[in-house]
C-alpha cells in the first residue's frame, strides 16, 4: 500500500527482513552480552522443540532450494536464487529457450536482500553490512562480469525509486550522501557508475520526502514535510518552476500511481487517494486544475493499492489489485479480463499474482499460491494461453497436510468491525479445543497481516497450536476512520482488540482458553510484553522478538534519517516531550510495569538493531531476573531488525518450538 508516510510504518515492521546496525568495536560486543544465554542454554530450548513430528522445523523455514524469479525485459531468461552445497544462495540466469543456465552472483560475507532486472543484459541488486540497512545498490552483467557498486559511499543508504522502461542504462536512486536525515535523487548509469544528482534537498526542517516521476525519469513534482503537513508542490506543462498545489495532512494520501499516457494532456494522472473517501480510491486527477477527471475503482471496504498500465495497448488500465480479506485482483481492460479469467479456470481456488511481464506483454511470471500452498511459478503465454510449470517452491510440504487459514471478523468493545485471521489445526476443525498462540503484526501503523501461506502459523499448527493474527485499529488498508481509531492508542485499545480477537474465537469453540501464548516482532514484541502484564490470566507464555520495552528510549535511539518524520510517529504513539505524551508513554512502556509479569517470557533480538536497539531486550531481560523471573535470551550478532541468516532462522524457530513446548501443554 502506497502511502507517503510508509518509512514510519518500516520502523516497527516487524517483517523478517535484515535491519540495521549500531557501530560496535572487534573487542567488544555490543549491549550487554553478560545477560545472553549461553550455548547450552539455548541448545536446551531447541532440544525440547523435538519429536515424532512430519514436518520438522527446517522444512518450513529453510530457504528453497530455487526462489525469487524474475523474468528479464525481453523474456529471453528468467533469474533467480538457487543455494549452493556451503547454504550460501547464487543468482543463476536461466536462457528459457535452450535451457542453458549460469551464475550471475554468488553470496559471500553479505546477504543479497533483493535483485532484478536493469535491462536484459544487466541485474541491479542490494546488500547491506550485518543488518545495518545502509543499503548499497550493485549492477552486474548476467556473465557476472562488470559487478560495480553505483553507491559506493561509507554510511550512506540508497533507495531504488525507478527503472526506466525506455532507457534502460540507468536507474534512479535516493541518496542520503550529503546529510544523512535527508535524500536526494540521482540518475545512475548501471554500466559506469556515473552519477548525476536530479533536484537539491536542502532544508532538514522542511525536507522533500517524495518525488514524483514520468516514465522518462522526469521529476514532475515532488511533495515536502512541515511538522504535521504536507506541501505537495507539481510543475504543470509549460511552467519554468515547481508549484505549491496542495497542502494536506500528513495522514492524507494522494499518491500519483503513474502519469496517464494515452491523453494529449500530459497533466493527467491516476492517483490513489483518501481526500474524498474514507477508503483510499483510484482516480484520473488533472494535476494542473487540481480536480478529479472521474473515479476508476472504489472499495466499500477496503482500501486499494495499486493500478496496472499496458504499456503496449496505448497505457490502457488493465487492472487494480489490494488486499481484502484475500488478495484481490479487479481486472479493468478487455484484454486483461480474458487474460485473467483463464487464468482463474486454470488454477481454482488459488490466489493469482502477476509477479512480472516482458516488455512486449506476450509472457507473465504467475505466482500461484493459497494459505496452504507455499507458492508454484508458472510462465505464460498470453498467444498459446500455456502455463508452463517453472518450479514448486516447496514441493516437500503436502497441501493435504497444511492448515486452513479463515478470515474472521469481529466487533471491539467500543464497537469497531475488527478483521483477522485464524489458522487452525486438524485437531480444532474436528472438534477439539486446541492450544493458541496469539501473533500481533508489527508497525503498528501502516502494515496489516494477510491471508495466506504462512509458514510460522503452519509451524504451529503442526505442532497443535492455532495462530490468531487481529488487524486492529490503525492497521493499515481499512480506511482513514479506522486507521485513526488508533491514535495514541499503542499499548492500550489496540491490546483491548487484540484481547477482544482472543475472546472471539475462544467463543467460537476452537480454543482451549487455558492455554493461550503471545508472540511478536517488533510492535508485536512490544504487544507481547504488554499482553502478559494488561491480561497476567490470558496468557501462560510469551516470546518478544525485537520488541520496544520503553517508548521514550526507544524514540531517542532511532536513525537519524528518520527525524523529519518523528513528529507523525508521535502522532501516532505518544508525544515524549510534553508532560502528558511523557507521562502516557511511560504508563505503556512495558520496563515500568514488569512487576505485573508473571508468565514465562523468552526474549530475542539482534545486536545490530537501529529501529529496536539492543538496549531495549537488555532492559527488559535485566529487570525480570531482578525479580526472580528465568528469562532465556537469544541474541545474534550478524542480524539486526529480525533474522534473515537462515541458521539464525533455525536457531530462533527451534528454540520457541522449544519454549512453547514446555509452557503450552
Amino acid at each position: 500500500m502506497k502511502k507517503l508516510f510508509i518509512i514510519t510504518a518500516i520502523l516497527l515492521s516487524g517483517a523478517h527482513i535484515k535491519l540495521a546496525a549500531q557501530d560496535s568495536t572487534k573487542n567488544k560486543k555490543p549491549g550487554n552480552a553478560a545477560l545472553v544465554s549461553n550455548k547450552a542454554e539455548l541448545q536446551k530450548l531447541m532440544d525440547a522443540s523435538q519429536g515424532n513430528y512430519k514436518y520438522q522445523v527446517e522444512d518450513y523455514f529453510k530457504t528453497p532450494k530455487s526462489s525469487n524469479f524474475s523474468l528479464s525485459p525481453k523474456g529471453k531468461y528468467l533469474a533467480y536464487k538457487e543455494q549452493n552445497k556451503q547454504g550460501k544462495s547464487e543468482v543463476k540466469i536461466k536462457e528459457i529457450s535452450t535451457g542453458k543456465v549460469k551464475t550471475a552472483l554468488e553470496e559471500k560475507d553479505k546477504v543479497i536482500a533483493a535483485f532484478g532486472w536493469a535491462s536484459e543484459g544487466t541485474l541491479i541488486y542490494m546488500m547491506d553490512n550485518n543488518g545495518d540497512e545502509n543499503y548499497h545498490l550493485y549492477a552486474v552483467n548476467i556473465d557476472g562480469t562488470n559487478n560495480i557498486d553505483l553507491t559506493p559511499y561509507e554510511g550512506v543508504k540508497a533507495n531504488l525509486l525507478n527503472r526506466l522502461p525506455d532507457n534502460k542504462d540507468f536507474v534512479i536512486v535516493s541518496m542520503n550522501l550529503n546529510n544523512k536525515q535527508i535524500y536526494e535523487p540521482y540518475r545512475i548509469n548501471t554500466h559506469s557508475g556515473k552519477a548525476e544528482k536530479l533536484y537539491a534537498n536542502k532544508d532538514v526542517s522542511n525536507p522533500i520526502a517524495q518525488f514524483d516521476f514520468d516514465k522518462d525519469g522526469n521529476i514532475k513534482g515532488f511533495t515536502k514535510v512541515k511538522n504535521l503537513d504536507l506541501e505537495r508542490f507539481y510543475k504543470a506543462q509549460g511552467d519554468r518552476d515547481f508549484k505549491l498545489v496542495k497542502t494536506t495532512k500528513w495522514n492524507d494520501r494522494f499518491t500519483i500511481l503513474a502519469f496517464n499516457y494515452a491523453t494529449q494532456n500530459p497533466d493527467d494522472a491516476y492517483v490513489l487517494t483518501d481526500l474524498y473517501k474514507d477508503k483510499a480510491e483510484i482516480v484520473l486527477f488533472d494535476l494542473k486544475k487540481q480536480k478529479v477527471i472521474k473515479e476508476v475503482h472504489l472499495d466499500p471496504v477496503y482500501d486499494l493499492s495499486n493500478l496496472k498500465l499496458s504499456k503496449k495497448r496505448n497505457w490502457e488500465p488493465d487492472y487494480i489489485d489490494y488486499q481484502g480479506d484475500k488478495y484481490t485482483i479487479k481486472p479493468i481492460s478487455k484484454s486483461f479480463k480474458m487474460i485473467y479469467k483463464d487464468l482463474q479456470m486454470k488454477f481454482k481456488n488459488y490466489e493469482i499474482e502477476i509477479a512480472g511481464r516482458t516488455d512486449n506483454e506476450n509472457q507473465y511470471l504467475i505466482k500461484v499460491s493459497s494459505d496452504r500452498q507455499y507458492g508454484k511459478f508458472y510462465n505464460y503465454n498470453i498467444v498459446t494461453k500455456k502455463a508452463t510449470l517453472l518450479v514448486e517452491l516447496k514441493p516437500e510440504l503436502k497441501e493435504e497436510d497444511m492448515a486452513v487459514m479463515k478470515p474472521i471478523q469481529f466487533k471491539s468493545r467500543d464497537g469497531l468491525t475488527i478483521h483477522g485471521y485464524i489458522t487452525l489445526p486438524k485437531e480444532a476443525l474436528n472438534g477439539k479445543k486446541v492450544p493458541m498462540i496469539v501473533n500481533p503484526h508489527g508497525g503498528p501503523h501502516s502494515v496489516r497481516d494477510v491471508w495466506g501461506f504462512n509458514p510460522e502459523a503452519q509451524l504451529f499448527a503442526s505442532r497443535g497450536y492455532a495462530t490468531l493474527q487481529v488487524n486492529f485499529r490503525v492497521s493499515d488498508g481499512y480506511g482513514k476512520k479506522f486507521f485513526k481509531a488508533g491514535y495514541h492508542q499503542t499499548g492500550r485499545k489496540i491490546m483491548d482488540d487484540i484481547e477482544d480477537g482472543v475472546h472471539y474465537v475462544i467463543n467460537q469453540g476452537w480454543i482451549d482458553q487455558n492455554n493461550v501464548a503471545i508472540y511478536g516482532a517488533s510492535h508485536g514484541g512490544y504487544a507481547t510484553l504488554m499482553g502478559l502484564i494488561k491480561s497476567p490470566d490470558l496468557y501462560k507464555a510469551g516470546v518478544d522478538y525485537v520488541g520496544v520495552t520503553n517508548i521514550s528510549t526507544f524514540f531517542k535511539s532511532l536513525p537519524v534519517y528518520t527525524g523529519p518524520y518523528i513528529e507523525q510517529v508521535k502522532y501516532m504513539w505518544y508525544d515524549i516531550d510534553t508532560p502528558e505524551g511523557k507521562k502516557l508513554a511511560n504508563e505503556m512502556s512495558p520496563i515500568y510495569s514488569t512487576e505485573k509479569i508473571k508468565a514465562p517470557l523468552f526474549v530475542v533480538a539482534g545486536a545490530n538493531d537501529p529501529r529496536v536497539n539492543i538496549l531495549e531486550s537488555d532492559q527488559i531481560v535485566e529487570a525480570l531476573r531482578k525479580k526472580g523471573l528465568d528469562v532465556p535470551y537469544m541474541m545474534k550478532y550478524d542480524e539486526g531488525h529480525g533474522y534473515i541468516r537462515e541458521a539464525n532462522q533455525l536457531d530462533f524457530y527451534k528454540a520457541m518450538m522449544g519454549f512453547f513446548s514446555q509452557h503450552l501443554k
